[in-house]
C-alpha cells in the first residue's frame, strides 16, 4: 500500500482529483455543471478507453492465432511430409544413378575381360587409424566372396580381400606393405613387385621394388598385373611410374608408383570372384600372415 502512495500513479490520480474539483467549483459558479461534467468525464475516461482499446486488440490477436493455430499445424505437418518425401526421392535417384554408372563401369569390364566373376560393393567403413587406407565393404560369403579376392575399380586395381565376414570384408590396398602384386612395366616387360611403403602411403603412393638395374623404365610408364601367383589378374592396371632410383643394395632399381584407382576416395568397388588361371585354395592372408581374425 505504501508503495502504491508513493507512486508517481497515485500522484497523477490526486492531481487529477484536484483539478476536477476545481473545475467543478467554477462549473458550480458559472452555472455550466452539466458542460463541466461531461468534459471531465472525456478527460478521465480517454485513457481507460486506450487501454481497453489495446486489450480488445490484443485478445483479438491471440483468439485468431488459436483458432489458425490447428490449420497452421496441419499446414505444417503437409509441408514436413512433403520434404520427406522429396528427400527420399533424392536418395532413391543418386541410389540409381550409382547402380547405372557401376553397372556401366560393369558391362565395360565384363567385354573386355569376359572370364571375370564380378560381385559389385559399396564401402561402408574405413579405418580411420589405418595408414594404407584399409576399409570395409558390404559383401561377404553370403554373396561368394572369399578372402584373397582382388578388389578393383574401372580405373585400376584397389587391393585384396583380407578377412570375410558373412555381410562384409575387410579390404588391404596396395599402400599396404602387407600387400604384394606381381607386376610388370607394359614399355620395357620388366617385372618387379608393387607394395606398400610406409613413408609413401600417406601420399596415396606405393613403390615397385626388384627392377633390373639396367631396366629402361621411365617415369609416367603404366605399370599391370602380371598374373605371376594366380592372386590377380593378368594385364590389370596398377599405377604409373612417377620416378625412379637405384636400391640401397645398388643391386637394381625401386620405383616410386602412383594408383590408377582412386584409393583414398573410392567409394564403389568391384570384387573378381573368379578369373582364369586363378589359384585355386589360396587362402586367408590374415591367417598366412600369422594375424587374427577381426
Amino acid at each position: 500500500m505504501q508503495k502504491f502512495l508513493k507512486s508517481w500513479y497515485f500522484k497523477v490520480l490526486c492531481a487529477l482529483a484536484v483539478f476536477a474539483v476545481a473545475l467543478m467549483i467554477r462549473a458550480a459558479s458559472s452555472g455550466s455543471a452539466d458542460v463541466f461534467l461531461s468534459q471531465t468525464f472525456s478527460v478521465i475516461s480517454q485513457p481507460f478507453l486506450k487501454v481497453s482499446t489495446s486489450v480488445t486488440q490484443s485478445v483479438g490477436d491471440f483468439l485468431d492465432r488459436f483458432v489458425h493455430a490447428e490449420e497452421n499445424y496441419l499446414k505444417v505437418q503437409e509441408l514436413q511430409e512433403e520434404l520427406r518425401e522429396a528427400n527420399k526421392k533424392l536418395v532413391d535417384y543418386e541410389r540409381i544413378k550409382r547402380e547405372n554408372e557401376q553397372f556401366r563401369e560393369f558391362l565395360q569390364l565384363k567385354e573386355t575381360n569376359p572370364d571375370y566373376d564380378f560381385a559389385t560393393a559399396t564401402v561402408i567403413g574405413r579405418d580411420s587409424t589405418n595408414r594404407f587406407a584399409s576399409f570395409t565393404i558390404d559383401k561377404g560369403s553370403l554373396d561368394g566372396i572369399e578372402a584373397a579376392d582382388p578388389v578393383i575399380t574401372a580405373d585400376g586395381l584397389v587391393g585384396i580381400v583380407w578377412e570375410v565376414g558373412l555381410t562384409y570384408s575387410h579390404v588391404r590396398t596396395v599402400l599396404d606393405i602387407a600387400v604384394e602384386v606381381g607386376v610388370y612395366d607394359i614399355a620395357t616387360r620388366d617385372s618387379g613387385i608393387v607394395t606398400g611403403d610406409i613413408s609413401l602411403s600417406s601420399e596415396g603412393l606405393c613403390q615397385l621394388k626388384y627392377l633390373p638395374k639396367e631396366s629402361g623404365i621411365a617415369s609416367g610408364n603404366l605399370i599391370v598385373t602380371s598374373g605371376i601367383g594366380g592372386v590377380f589378374p593378368k594385364d590389370y592396371p596398377v599405377g604409373t611410374v612417377k620416378s625412379i632410383e637405384v636400391d640401397k643394395s645398388g643391386l637394381s632399381l625401386v620405383a616410386v608408383i602412383e594408383p590408377t584407382a582412386d584409393i583414398f576416395d573410392v567409394t564403389e568397388v568391384l570384387v573378381i570372384k573368379s578369373f582364369n588361371g586363378q589359384s585355386e585354395g589360396f587362402g586367408n592372408p590374415a591367417e598366412e600372415e600369422g594375424g587374427e581374425t577381426e
